[in-house]
């Protein structure tokens, strides 16, 4: 719960590549910065400023957890866009049942 209520607030998608949680971050850190509001919203802005330091961190500290896989099939798999992959993992699996890449 708590990891997805970060990714709500940082407002990136279930599925994230490291960069795309980074840009994330960057643009919504630089939007609700309390320097860049003016002085009547300062104090609302420092505390919500907070909340996205702390979901960052969490969610850095989720990811830094995770194993990478090095093996060649992997590496292949990982390489091709997840879309294309997908569509291609659906056409096969019909046609000849479970393909593995």
């Amino acid at each position: 719960k708590k990891i997805d209520d970060a990714r709500k607030l940082l407002g990136f998608e279930e599925e994230a590549t490291l960069d795309e949680i980074r840009k994330a971050f960057r643009k919504i850190s630089l939007k609700y910065h309390p320097d860049k509001q003016k002085e009547k919203n300062k104090k609302e802005y420092e505390e919500l400023f907070k909340k996205i330091n702390n979901a960052e961190e969490l969610i850095m500290k989720y990811i830094s957890g995770c194993r990478y896989s090095f093996k060649e099939k992997d590496v292949k798999r990982q390489s091709m866009d997840k879309r294309a992959y997908k569509h291609l993992k659906r056409f096969y699996d019909g046609w000849w049942g479970k393909l593995d890449f």
